[in-house]
């Protein structure tokens, strides 16, 4: 095992269960403004690029599309709401916590790259009880791009003082995938995330069911490094 050694983990869908409080969010964002709710079945596939494509995606499937200065005002109305309500449903996928727990015992360096909001995913790391895995986090204000541009990643992994041949993404949806393939970091995608495009057709170089899969998933992709 390299100390360059890299994980980075998208946050929603991939490490938390987070749809039902994003849903429930932007549902009473649509009936402020007169629009109906949309079922949280149709709902999950919108989460996973953050929340201003959410309520893009929301309004488009309600009625008429919301333009940019509309988008600017309910993003504010966004957030606030959903600090409120950040983990009223939310929790780790199974076999997170074990999985983490296990990277950082063997000193592996850990990080977040998400399209949330970075203020928001600080508070959601720390109400779940595991921000202290995350030394770095990138979310989706903290640089002038979010994903999937590369440098998403490859910022994360500069800071954490590894190597991109030695970097893995986790990830459940386009973005991620996209990303990591354009920092030529290899990718995994979880297949019980946020997508509309199923999981085996995103590309990753792996997939993977559950948590207890990943260890075997690092030692394929990177083994000099796993």
């Amino acid at each position: 095992m390299s100390s360059s050694a890299v994980v980075l983990f998208d946050l929603d869908g991939t490490l938390a269960d987070t749809a039902l409080d994003l849903c429930h969010t932007m549902n009473v964002l649509l009936e402020r403004h007169g629009r109906v709710p949309v079922p949280d079945t149709q709902m999950r596939s919108m989460v996973g690029a953050g929340a201003r494509k959410i309520m893009e995606k929301a309004f488009e499937a309600t009625g008429a599309p919301a333009n940019e200065g509309q988008l600017d005002g309910l993003f504010e109305e966004f957030l606030d709401y959903y600090g409120d309500h950040i983990a009223d449903h939310t929790v780790l996928f199974p076999g997170v916590l074990d999985q983490l727990e296990a990277l950082r015992a063997r000193d592996i360096n850990l990080g977040v790259c998400t399209n949330k909001a970075e203020r928001l995913t600080h508070q959601l790391l720390k109400t779940l009880e595991i921000d202290h895995f995350f030394p770095v986090v990138i979310g989706g204000d903290t640089l002038p791009v979010r994903k999937p541009d590369p440098l998403h990643l490859t910022e994360a992994v500069t800071r954490l003082g590894g190597a991109v041949d030695g970097t893995v993404m986790v990830g459940d949806s386009s973005p991620d995938i996209r990303a990591a393939e354009a920092a030529s970091i290899a990718s995994i995608c979880v297949t019980f995330g946020y997508t509309d495009i199923p999981a085996p057709d995103l590309g990753a170089d792996h997939l993977i069911d559950h948590y207890d899969a990943l260890p075997d998933a690092l030692k394929v992709l990177r083994p000099d490094h796993f």
